[in-house]
């Protein structure tokens, strides 16, 4: 109960560190990510505008700001433990912290969660994808494919899964859905959804193991980044197709790549094969000069004779990676 009264305490706290500038932000929904460098410089990211300056934070904010999202992530953070991750209390955006000794002042980055899912259709009219990219996804949903949405940092990728995702609940409105994530950024709008997260003491693959005694009908992971992917390739192969899942990799060939350097973390055997019978639809988006691009839309058939079998969408081309 005390913990309960002291919260209002603690983000009345952090509002005042944040100050207005910050606070607004935070309820911008053109803003992607807001930058507090050592220097006490502060960056807004927003949407089709690129990062600007957006004034000084001074270092005994900072330090609030942080100290304040560790008190109510039940985290310490010292000399000795100078990282927090985790939810942002205002709003749930993703909060990446630091002190010294690692950084030189206290820093920290705020991903905003998106306030509202873009469907298909938006991405097309904004041209990050074509009609007839938009038509692909849509059957290879329709077809309970498995997709990988692949990207670098800041390229979109989440915010593109929420898409596939949103696209997959107005197909199958009646499908069980469980989105597993480290932090909370994953959107679902079907109405049977269990969102489950990752904890100091549950990693993903633990999450995993648990998802499939949950009669899931498709399983989303909001990024693989460790052996877990492992768990989720065999997840897809046994029953549970039609899944999405997000790898921070810059081409389809990279995210391959990518995966078999994640499930070497915990198997001794090359996991090339099932790689291939598991991924079905590689999606690359890219953030460039002009905007964020779908850069290639890859359907993987399968693993055999030493090679990946592909086929690039929207060239007509069979390729052997």
């Amino acid at each position: 109960m005390t913990e309960l009264r002291s919260r209002p305490r603690l983000i009345r706290k952090l509002q005042d560190a944040l100050g207005e500038c910050l606070c607004a932000a935070l309820d911008d929904p053109c803003v992607v990510e807001i930058m507090l460098n050592p220097d006490g410089r502060l960056f807004i990211e927003r949407l089709g505008q690129g990062v600007s300056p957006a004034g000084e934070l001074s270092r005994s904010a900072a330090e609030i700001v942080i100290g304040c999202v560790a008190h109510v992530l039940n985290q310490e953070v010292d000399d000795e433990r100078p990282i927090i991750s985790g939810e942002l209390p205002l709003g749930g955006h993703r909060f990446e912290g630091l002190i010294p000794p690692v950084v030189a002042g206290p820093s920290f980055t705020i991903r905003r969660r998106a306030s509202r899912l873009i469907p298909l259709d938006d991405y097309v009219k904004a041209k990050v994808i074509t009609a007839s990219e938009a038509g692909l996804i849509r059957n290879a949903i329709g077809a309970r494919l498995n997709i990988v949405v692949s990207g670098g940092t800041g390229s979109g990728k989440t915010t593109f899964a929420n898409a596939v995702i949103l696209e997959i609940s107005q197909q199958a409105p009646n499908d069980r859905i469980l989105i597993l994530e480290d932090t909370a950024e994953i959107q679902c709008a079907a109405q049977n959804t269990v969102c489950l997260h990752t904890s100091e003491t549950v990693d993903m693959a633990r999450l995993l193991k648990s998802t499939l005694r949950l009669r899931p009908d498709r399983i989303m992971v909001g990024e693989v980044r460790d052996g877990a992917a492992l768990t989720l390739l065999k997840a897809w192969n046994t029953g549970h197709p039609g899944g999405a899942t997000t790898i921070h990799a810059n081409s389809a060939r990279s995210a391959l790549q990518r995966l078999e350097q994640l499930t070497a973390e915990v198997s001794q055997q090359p996991m090339q094969a099932v790689i291939g019978d598991a991924v079905d639809l590689i999606i690359s988006i890219e953030r460039t000069p002009s905007g964020r691009r779908v850069t290639e839309i890859v359907h993987l058939r399968g693993f055999a004779d030493g090679r990946y079998h592909t086929e690039t969408y929207g060239e007509g081309q069979n390729n052997a990676a």
